[in-house]
């Protein structure tokens, strides 16, 4: 991972504090997948972006809704905001991505990290997708690299690559804020898992050391909370600085190997997440069902035995 990149990323914050031209984070809770969806916008452009929108998922009926989604598309709507841009900070394993659905009512472009192919070829596998899958990335609009740059309005962003948790995962960068994903959790309760396919817990801490770079005042927002046994209500920002000083994993003064050892240890007391296999089937498509079959349903496959 580039060190200009990092450098390029610090000095966008900076300029960004430097100038209060600073984004407005509009967030939408999903407590049923503990998910944060952000709203992030320009606030003289009127120009936003959506990171990490959620489907809402019965798994029982196998019903899918849009309520929660319905209620980021009235969002933007009554602030008369043009939505540029629908960021995936990775192919989530814990919900169903609304992206098609807010991208039919509001445009934009749809992007995720570029090592998605990589989480294609080895979901591919496990579900037995059939050669017309496709494992390029194309079902997405924009496929972003480390260090790959792009605006909401006029406010500059970057792609930071941080693999670890996933192979794909991007933390956005966008002005003043970070949107790290699943890479980091509050301060009181840690950091992602490592165990899926794909997953590295020596790459994710050198992922999280790259982000605990940036300024101590950055804005860190959050794809998850699991609300810390301390804690009566969710939380889903806070601060590098409260990062570096307090997290529960990886503060000053953790070593590399202390980490690997703790993340392989607990990750193997966790069990698999409620959703995954419906949810990486569909996000692998850029949040799309796949292919009807005969009788005009979409299916979505079980594997028994297999992970």
């Amino acid at each position: 991972m580039s060190d200009q990149v990092l450098s390029a990323a610090i000095a966008q914050i900076e300029a960004a504090r430097a100038s209060a031209r600073t984004p407005v984070v509009k967030t939408y809770f999903d407590e049923a997948t503990f998910t944060a969806t952000h709203v992030v916008h320009d606030p003289l452009s009127r120009r936003a972006a959506i990171i990490d929108p959620v489907l809402d998922f019965d798994q029982p009926s196998g019903r899918t809704s849009s309520t929660s989604a319905q209620a980021v598309v009235d969002y933007i709507e009554a602030e008369a905001l043009k939505v540029d841009w629908l960021l995936e900070t990775h192919a989530h394993a814990d919900h169903l991505s609304a992206a098609p659905f807010l991208k039919e009512r509001l445009g934009g472009k749809l992007a995720i990290g570029q090592a998605i192919t990589t989480v294609q070829q080895t979901f591919a596998e496990v579900f037995n997708e059939p050669a017309s899958f496709a494992r390029d990335g194309s079902q997405f609009d924009r496929l972003m690299a480390d260090g790959t740059g792009f605006s909401v309005g006029e406010i500059p962003a970057l792609a930071l690559h941080v693999p670890g948790h996933t192979p794909a995962c991007l933390a956005f960068v966008i002005g003043d804020a970070v949107f790290v994903g699943d890479t980091l959790f509050m301060p009181d309760y840690g950091t992602a898992r490592c165990d899926f396919p794909g997953g590295d817990a020596r790459t994710l801490y050198r992922s999280i050391h790259r982000l605990l770079e940036l300024p101590d005042s950055t804005r860190v927002f959050l794809c998850h909370d699991y609300k810390a046994p301390e804690r009566d209500h969710f939380v889903w920002e806070t601060t590098i600085g409260a990062q570096r000083s307090a997290n529960l994993h990886v503060h000053t003064g953790i070593t590399e190997d202390q980490f690997v050892a703790m993340r392989e240890a607990r990750d193997a007391t966790l069990g698999m997440p409620r959703l995954i296999l419906p949810s990486v089937q569909v996000n692998m498509r850029g949040g799309n069902f796949p292919p009807a079959e005969t009788n005009g349903v979409s299916y979505l496959k079980l594997p028994l035995n297999l992970l």
